[in-house]
């Protein structure tokens, strides 16, 4: 049976005097979204019910996140890109830019997804809370950063009760699996290298939820996962 997934998106979009062109934000996000596509589509598994990313959910954001280091690298950023009118590559003193960026305020971001996560945790195992009050208090206490007086964030986050609940810190545990792959695995042998990318489909992709995740790492990786290449995407290792 072949796989069938749609990715629909809300770009950026084209206007009378010029088409849709994507800030490189959009660029990661469909990135991001198209690992969830490959994860799908990749999966060869004897039942449907552990096909493609019908994993534990505190892997399944693992295939996403990977996959969106490409949009932080000259090679691919170089081929996918070209200026509308004249077809010019950008400049390589503006990709260096660029890809340096991915450091800017990442403690700040990391951490914001830790107060994310106790929130959720927090509502999911309470039988009564305030989220706007936690919240400000988790945002206090781990960001340094008061909340902004009169509004209510919790409810707009979706995660809550979106297939999440209780696990929305899958997204950071699975950040720290998805760099030990890409470091020890892309980085190494090429990030457009054609085996690596095999070897990725067959052993993380094609099991879906067959097996269980941890399993599929340490066969990947050839040892346990470790935290050293997400410390290192987080500018904390040299």
């Amino acid at each position: 049976m072949m796989s069938v997934a749609a990715l629909v998106t809300n770009f950026t979009k084209a206007t009378v005097d010029r088409p849709s062109l994507l800030r490189h934000g959009e660029v990661k996000t469909y990135f991001h979204e198209f690992g969830h596509v490959m994860h799908q589509i990749c999966a060869q598994t004897d039942f449907a019910r552990f096909s493609g990313t019908n994993v534990e959910t505190d892997f399944v954001e693992v295939p996403s996140q990977m996959f969106e280091n490409w949009v932080w690298e000259k090679e691919p950023l170089k081929k996918m890109s070209r200026h509308y009118k004249d077809g010019s590559c950008v400049p390589d003193d503006l990709l260096e830019k660029l890809v340096a960026s991915r450091l800017a305020n990442t403690g700040l971001l990391t951490l914001r997804q830790i107060v994310l996560s106790k929130v959720d945790q927090l509502v999911h195992t309470k039988s009564s809370a305030n989220p706007v009050e936690e919240y400000a208090k988790y945002c206090d206490d781990i960001l340094g950063i008061p909340a902004t007086p009169g509004t209510n964030m919790p409810a707009t986050f979706g995660h809550l009760a979106g297939g999440y609940d209780a696990q929305y810190y899958g997204y950071l545990w699975s950040e720290v699996f998805s760099m030990d792959i890409f470091y020890n695995c892309f980085k190494q042998e090429g990030i457009m290298n054609p085996k690596a990318g095999m070897k990725y489909r067959n052993l993380i992709l094609k099991p879906g939820g067959s097996l269980d995740g941890m399993d599929m790492l340490q066969k990947f990786l050839g040892r346990k996962p470790n935290q050293k290449a997400f410390l290192l995407s987080k500018g904390l290792y040299t």
